[in-house]
């Protein structure tokens, strides 16, 4: 009797335990979303000018996320583009935009693909968007100053967002745009600013869809005739 009664019992834990993990794994829960009440913009963080030159330059390349290729669905050369798969507003973790350029430890997942992963600041940008909601910034006030223009402060982080996603190695069509001796090379013989000036002869630079400002026009041109300084 008592050899029956621990069976029973065995029986029923076994079964309770089967019940359990029914239920854990068919409780799925939906990733939480901010509400749109509660969507705003990061006083620092302008859309079009922090975040979309990012994902343009690094992201949405031919054969990758660009409007023709549009890889696994994605074309990340918009806000529309960006926003509509792949960024959860307001929640970074459930976002798989996110979990590709900065979690994931699986390289045919990893992203940018064939380039160098995102700086930490460009990272902090992105993670801090989302977390405010993933707003469309809009018509950002400027904060270019045509009277800053040293290689530090200026030319190398405008770089940074608007070139080195495609010119990141001597390897890359048009060469490396990613350190001070390959940007001084481009400006001596003029490539830098007929590019980014999208003058006759030369390859627009950035796409049409990202060009430069006249602001940083300038501020480049002004760095060239300086005498393009590592300052």
């Amino acid at each position: 009797m008592e050899r029956f009664r621990i069976r029973k019992a065995i029986e029923v834990l076994a079964f309770t335990l089967l019940v359990v993990v029914a239920g854990m794994n068919a409780c799925v829960h939906a990733p939480y979303v901010l509400p749109t009440t509660q969507r705003t913009n990061d006083p620092a963080i302008c859309f079009e000018r922090d975040i979309l030159p990012i994902f343009v330059s690094n992201c949405a390349k031919s054969g990758c996320h660009d409007a023709q290729s549009h890889k696994s669905g994605y074309q990340l050369d918009s806000y529309a583009g960006i926003i509509k798969k792949g960024i959860v507003p307001g929640n970074a973790a459930a976002s798989s935009i996110w979990e590709s350029i900065a979690i994931t430890a699986d390289e045919d997942e990893k992203m940018p693909q064939n380039a160098p992963p995102l700086s930490t600041a460009q990272l902090d940008l992105i993670k801090r968007w989302i977390a405010y909601g993933a707003v469309d910034g809009g018509a950002c006030t400027s904060t270019c100053d045509t009277g800053s223009f040293t290689y530090s402060g200026v030319i190398a982080p405008m770089m940074q967002s608007y070139c080195v996603g495609c010119h990141s190695s001597s390897a890359a069509a048009g060469g490396s745009l990613a350190d001070y001796s390959s940007v001084k090379n481009a400006a001596v013989n003029g490539r830098l600013i007929g590019n980014i000036s999208h003058l006759p002869g030369y390859n627009p630079m950035p796409s049409a869809s990202l060009q430069l400002s006249d602001c940083q026009v300038t501020q480049v041109k002004k760095w060239v005739a300086a005498g393009a300084l590592n300052n």
